[in-house]
Order: C-alpha cells, then structure tokens, then sequence
C-alpha cells in the first residue's frame, strides 16, 4: 500500500536502530532527545526549543489525529507554537497512517515532507530511551541509502539567532507595554500575555532594549545553551540594575540567572514532556507543569539577593529564580502551556501586577 524506504538511526556511539520513513528523506543530524507528552506532537514539532535535535516521543502511536489547520488570529497561528517545524527530524515507534480528528487537514508524514523533516518509525523507542537516560542525550544522524552526514551538536553554535525574529513586530493595544526579547518564543506566551490587557513588542534576541521604554520586559524560551546568548545577557545585566518588572520562561529562566551572576549548567538528558511535578521551597504545594530544556541553573551559584521559586519534585533542579526586593522573577517550564492542566497560568497575571504596582 505504501512504497516506504529504510532508514538508519545511528548514535555516536556506534548504536544503530533501524526504522521506515514516513517524512522527507533526507540524512540529517543533531541531538537526539526524548519527551515523555502523551499528546500534542504538532506544538511540539513547531516548538523552536526543539531547535537542532532529533525527537523521539516515548509514547508508542504518533500521527493518529494528524495536524490542524494552520489558521491565524492577530497574526499568531491558533494551533501550532511557530510558523514551521524546527527539530531536525522525528522517530517514533508506530506511525498511524490513517487519522481522525475535527480539526485534522492532513496526515503527519505529508506535513513532514512539506517542511523537508524527516521521520521514521519502527524504532524501538523503548530501548532508545532506556539508553538515552542512562547515557544522556547523545548526538545521532538519520541516514538514507547510505548518504552520511558528520554528528552535529547544536549546542556548540547560538542556534536562538536562527530561531528569534529577524525584525521587530507588534502585537495588541493593551494598557501596558510588554517588551518581549524572542529567543525562540512559543505562539501560546503571546496569546497568553495578550489576553492581559498588553501591548508586545517582539524584538530580536540581540536587541538593544535597554534604551527601550516599557512597562515590562519579558525574556522567552529558546533552544541550547544559554551561555551563547551574550549580547542578551549583557542587556538583561544593565535592567537589573532598574526596577521595571521582568518575567522569564526556560531559556529566559537562565540567561536571568547568568546576568544575575549565577551560572548554568547542561542536564544529563533534561526535562522534556508534560506532568512535570514542581514545588515552591517553604511550603507543601506542588504544579504540574510542561518542560522543554537540556540546560538548568546551578542553585549553589544565586547571588544573596536571589532565591529560587520553584524546584523540581523528581530530581531537586532549579525551576525558577526571583530576586527578593526586585520584581523580577523567572520560571523554567513552560507556564503558558495547555497540554491539561493550566496550574501555573497565574504566573502571568503576577506579572501583569508586578507592572500595575510599578504604574501607581
């Protein structure tokens, strides 16, 4: 029924899986990664975290309710977290071809080809994982009809600037003005922050916003290592010496931190997926939050003016940092995302507050 062609998973240690393609095919490389979400493949596909990296979802079928129409409100696509897919490819263990869903206008595997992705499926993604927990994420390549490509790390470059804006752009009339440093940011912050009465400016991650006036600054998600994000970090450094309110979200989480004086470091395998239990330290209550991030804040180094918001219940990582005078504060999952529980929503109305303060 289907003229599928083989294809290679192969590890830098030599592992290789063997799988069926379902996408564009073509040999690429990068980091290979696992994410633990039941659902929500097309967000995570346009998710630019996912920038460089080879996904592999631990849950077994993929494609089942193929991909939503990519209609747009104010701008922003309603379904999808960018305007294309920014992993390098997808493997997965059973692909359905057949899909049913309302708001479903094709299947998986056409988008995959229409955006030059490869995917392959028939991999065993049980043993994969198991390896990559124990090992940590490794860097892999797909390989068609014998056409190598070297491994490609994409932490060694500052893959946020192929992912942030080019330009600057706006977004609603809102009360107060939102400057938003796009280091890679997902489609549903937007929406989230604009729901609140906001006006955005998007500008690109090596922006001089310093000279910029606005109510508030906002530091967005992004992919790899935060340590590339120099020209940020130096910015985010001269506005902690003001008091305009800031909020970060995962990348943003850790460049605060770096220009706070803290530093990073990259996680074993990270935590990628949904049903991620964090806790704020003092007290017994507990958010179920979604993740995307290999990198995370080294506690031991916060200068004394900064204390973490929240920690992370399975491993003890640093989920969030806020200065203890300053109305500045950061998280590092994802508090606009809506892949169940919404517990952490709220997060944005403290930072609308945070400004109302400021205003009075």
């Amino acid at each position: 029924m289907h003229d599928l062609k083989n294809a290679r998973l192969v590890l830098e240690d030599g592992t290789v899986y063997e799988g069926t393609s379902f996408g564009y095919e073509k040999s690429v490389s990068g980091e290979v990664v696992f994410y633990t979400a039941m659902t929500g493949y097309p967000e995570s596909l346009t998710d630019p975290s996912y920038k460089g990296q080879i996904l592999v979802p631990t849950y077994p079928m993929i494609g089942n309710y193929g991909v939503p129409v990519d209609d747009e409100c104010d701008g922003i696509s309603k379904f999808f977290e960018s305007d294309r897919i920014h992993c390098s490819a997808l493997v997965i263990s059973d692909y359905s071809f057949q899909y049913s869903h309302w708001n479903s206008r094709k299947n998986l595997g056409d988008w995959l080809k229409e955006q030059k992705v490869p995917g392959i499926f028939g991999v065993d993604t049980r043993s994969l994982t198991q390896k990559l927990r124990e090992n940590g994420a490794m860097l892999g390549k797909i390989v068609f009809d014998g056409k190598e490509v070297p491994f490609y790390d994409p932490n060694k470059d500052n893959i946020v600037a192929q992912v942030s804006t080019e330009g600057i752009m706006e977004y609603g009339d809102g009360k107060y003005k939102v400057l938003l440093v796009d280091c890679g940011v997902k489609n549903n912050i937007l929406r989230c922050l604009l729901k609140r009465d906001v006006a955005i400016k998007r500008v690109p991650w090596d922006h001089d916003f310093t000279r910029e006036t606005y109510d508030g600054l906002f530091l967005s998600n992004g992919p790899g290592d935060p340590a590339m994000c120099g020209k940020t970090i130096e910015n985010i450094k001269i506005m902690l010496e003001k008091s305009i309110p800031i909020m970060g979200v995962c990348l943003g989480n850790q460049l605060m931190a770096r220009a706070a004086g803290a530093q990073t470091y990259k996680m074993k395998y990270g935590h990628r997926g949904h049903n991620q239990p964090v806790v704020q330290p003092g007290s017994q209550r507990c958010y179920i939050t979604s993740q995307n991030h290999g990198f995370a804040i080294d506690e031991r180094t916060l200068p004394k003016e900064w204390e973490p918001l929240f920690v992370n219940v399975n491993d003890g990582s640093n989920e969030g940092i806020r200065h203890k005078t300053k109305p500045f504060f950061s998280t590092q999952f994802h508090p606009e995302a809506s892949s169940g529980p919404v517990d952490t929503e709220f997060l944005f109305d403290d930072f609308i507050r945070a400004m109302e303060r400021t205003d009075r």
